[in-house]
């Protein structure tokens, strides 16, 4: 599994060599998945040995790590493995470990949670604050997912969802909202890229995103949070029928 990190490195300014991302991505995943544990001693001598990577390239791994919440730094103990509270979870790369871990369920079900409590809100607002063409674009968007979705085309249908999703939370009004667009963004991709998706889109969900659109459209707030808040609710209940 993969997803691309990129853009969100470039934002927080930790933009790595591939060499970095392979080590951070194999501590952190050893981390999130329980292999390494809370109040394990870490050292760079230890990570270069076990990985094969120079001193360097273990010291810019911790930086990062530290930076996650993952471990902690300390004079003369060494490089704590850190226990989960202490966690960056809005971060796209923690999430995303989590998602590849025994956890994913859970992590899923969080950020579901984390959508009907931010979305429905969001879309209300969206209904209130968008300008004439972002109506008319969350329409286009509904519609050109309606016929992918129906055609089959998943990964071009999740171009458009996350389209979908991304101009609501945008155009919301709230930059509280917007700032959890690459969460909205990671929860999408992970649910289709990890095989949860069925190979065509429920007929009700494609129903509730032009909902929402024509909702948006017509300025409709009221109906704009509801059929968000049914939307996501149709998600969580598919979620819960796909998880063992």
């Amino acid at each position: 599994m993969h997803i691309d990190l990129e853009p969100y490195q470039e934002r927080e300014g930790l933009r790595a060599p591939a060499l970095h991302n392979s080590t951070v991505d194999s501590l952190g995943l050893r981390i999130i998945r329980g292999e390494l544990r809370p109040g394990d001693v870490l050292t760079l001598e230890g990570i270069g040995a076990s990985l094969g990577v120079s001193r360097t390239v273990a010291r810019e791994a911790m930086r990062l790590l530290e930076s996650l919440g993952l471990v902690i730094s300390r004079r003369r103990v060494g490089i704590i493995v850190q226990p989960a509270e202490a966690w960056q979870v809005f971060d796209p790369r923690v999430i995303w470990w989590r998602l590849s871990s025994a956890g994913r369920d859970d992590q899923l079900r969080s950020l579901t949670e984390l959508r009907i409590a931010v979305e429905p809100l969001a879309a209300a607002s969206a209904a209130r604050m968008a300008g004439a063409s972002e109506r008319r674009q969350l329409v286009e968007i509904a519609d050109t997912m309606r016929a992918l979705g129906e055609a089959g085309e998943l990964q071009r249908f999740l171009e458009q969802d996350i389209a979908f999703h991304s101009l609501l939370l945008a155009t919301s009004g709230n930059e509280m909202f917007a700032a959890l667009t690459h969460v909205v963004t990671i929860v999408l991709k992970g649910r289709t890229e990890l095989g949860m998706m069925p190979a065509h889109p429920v007929p009700e969900a494609l129903d509730l995103h032009d909902a929402v659109a024509q909702a948006v459209a017509n300025g409709d707030p009221v109906q704009a949070e509801l059929a968000m808040r049914s939307l996501l609710t149709e998600v969580r209940s598919a979620m819960v029928q796909e998880a063992p």
